[in-house]
């Protein structure tokens, strides 16, 4: 698989992981925290929002491999 193929998926996974990440992040907010202070929800937010970027890094990293060189 070339490098262009591979930013394309990677592109669209990482959107996709982004997006179900914030919606499953929100849903366990909203059932879990709704009597909880302010400081709370800014450290779960916090951290939920620097969490996401763990798989996002693994699929850069997969993107931006060189393309293999066939001889």
């Amino acid at each position: 698989m070339n490098q262009r193929t591979r930013k394309l998926i990677g592109t669209v996974l990482i959107v996709l992981i982004a997006i179900l990440y914030a919606l499953v992040a929100t849903t366990i907010a909203a059932a879990k925290l709704s009597e909880a202070g302010g400081w709370i929800h800014m450290i779960y937010f916090l951290a939920t929002g620097i969490l996401w970027i763990v798989p996002a890094m693994f699929i850069i990293n997969w993107m931006l491999k060189p393309d293999r060189k066939t001889n």
